[in-house]
């Protein structure tokens, strides 16, 4: 069947507009809570949100849908991402649910949902969810109805959990570090961990109001943490996304550090102390040919998937590795947790730096990326990729990068845009491959 809700990661859309609006949130919480009355036991599902003012009524209708078919509710108030996902395996829930839209601005809102297990939903239980939202479910009565209750240490059980992911003689004394939590969820969380882990801890990002979320901070807005970076003389810089699954690093020199670079530096690390599993690294095909070609020096694999980190981690469970991510800075270490986690990934990386006594720009690039242009086309309607023109000029495009590069071709799973990317040893070829290509999507979609 067709999904109306659920997407490429739970679901998400302007809030109070369209799919996502407060009767939106009560169905799920009554269709997934009915979906997960497994077994005898008291059930109870728990609740994080990031710092968006429609948190405030997406979490009441929520709270609403799920105590009306018998299940309890912990909320938690603010929290990042996978810190819903721990909290929900540690407190034995049937489910873990985020409010939270990451990176969007604050306009939007969506809810991704847990298994008791800490990972994501299969695609099985998002289309079983999907089918009863189009339907009235059974409500509890008398004394089945759940409770709810808001509990007031989830940020220390959070922190506590992600320091217990470094050795116990890992100091941060004498770091200076800026860290840009860009409003959200982890506004307290990442700056505080760092603070009691000895660091001297330059904090931004972090006086939420409602409205500022991903506002000119964080991890998709590096400008002001770049200049903070140098301004202070810091040795390095962590910018994390309004709901902290996402981390980019910025080095001593102001230069941005992305995903590739945080997964070539923890890949090879763990593969030097004989602790990577799997032979290699997962990513998507968004990576740089630079990172394969790295890893593939020291004699591990690249495995590439679809984009999503969703895609990451399916591929990272059924091949046993530990290490995985996405180039626009999700880390997924399942050494440490069982989805992204920008606070775990800064503090493996902070970690490196501590014990290699380098310099974070020496630290952090491991290898010169390959020129890689992406570029969007907008289109209104149809399929401009089924055009013959425009497969003639993407297998143009494949043999002018035969052996020296890349071309993905793909449309983007949350807007009418086909996304062209190329990258290779020759940018000039590069962009001429990419334009070509765009300029025969255009002409197909006009």
């Amino acid at each position: 069947m067709g999904r109306t809700f659920f997407g490429t990661d739970g679901i998400r859309g302007r809030a109070n507009a369209g799919v996502l609006t407060a009767a939106t949130a009560m169905k799920v919480g009554q269709a997934a809570g009915h979906h997960f009355l497994r077994g005898d036991h008291k059930h109870r599902v728990v609740i994080g949100k990031d710092t968006r003012l429609s948190g405030y009524m997406m979490e009441t209708a929520l709270v609403a849908g799920f105590t009306s078919v018998g299940m309890d509710v912990i909320m938690t108030g603010p929290l990042p991402t996978p810190a819903v996902a721990l909290l929900a395996r540690e407190m034995r829930a049937d489910l873990g649910v985020m409010i939270s839209a990451s990176h969007n601005p604050y306009a939007d809102n969506g809810i991704k949902l847990f298994g008791p297990d800490g990972f994501k939903l299969s695609d099985a239980d998002e289309e079983a969810i999907e089918r009863a939202m189009q339907e009235e479910q059974p409500l509890a009565q008398g004394e089945d109805i759940g409770r709810a209750r808001r509990i007031e240490d989830s940020r220390g059980r959070y922190i506590h959990a992600i320091k217990q992911s470094l050795p116990s003689d890992v100091r941060l004394d004498g770091l200076k570090i800026v860290v840009d939590c860009a409003h959200g969820a982890a506004y307290t969380v990442a700056p505080t961990a760092i603070w009691e882990l000895g660091a001297e801890v330059i904090a931004m990002g972090v006086s939420p109001n409602g409205l500022n979320i991903n506002d000119g901070v964080g991890s998709t807005a590096l400008d002001a943490i770049k200049a903070r970076v140098v301004e202070e003389g810091a040795d390095i810089g962590i910018a994390l996304d309004g709901d902290a699954d996402r981390l980019i690093v910025i080095d001593e020199k102001g230069q941005a550090v992305d995903g590739d670079q945080i997964m070539a530096l923890i890949g090879s690390r763990l593969a030097a102390a004989g602790e990577l599993r799997g032979g290699g690294v997962v990513a998507t095909v968004m990576s740089n040919l630079g990172l394969e070609r790295m890893l593939a020096g020291l004699g591990l694999n690249l495995v590439r998937t679809k984009v999503g980190d969703r895609h990451v981690l399916e591929a990272m469970r059924a091949g046993g590795y530990n290490v995985g991510g996405e180039q626009s800075g999700h880390m997924i270490l399942l050494d440490h947790a069982t989805t992204g986690d920008g606070c775990i990934a800064a503090l493996q990386v902070l970690a490196s730096l501590v014990r290699s006594g380098k310099r974070a720009s020496e630290l952090l690039h491991l290898f010169d990326p390959v020129p890689q242009l992406l570029k969007n086309v907008t289109y209104s309607g149809g399929d401009p990729l089924a055009d013959a023109q425009v497969k003639s000029a993407i297998e143009e495009g494949e043999a002018a990068l035969q052996g020296r590069g890349r071309l993905v071709i793909r449309k983007s799973g949350t807007e009418p845009k086909i996304r062209v990317m190329a990258e290779g040893d020759d940018a000039g070829q590069v962009e001429r491959v990419v334009d070509d290509i765009c300029d025969a999507v255009r002409a197909a979609a006009a």
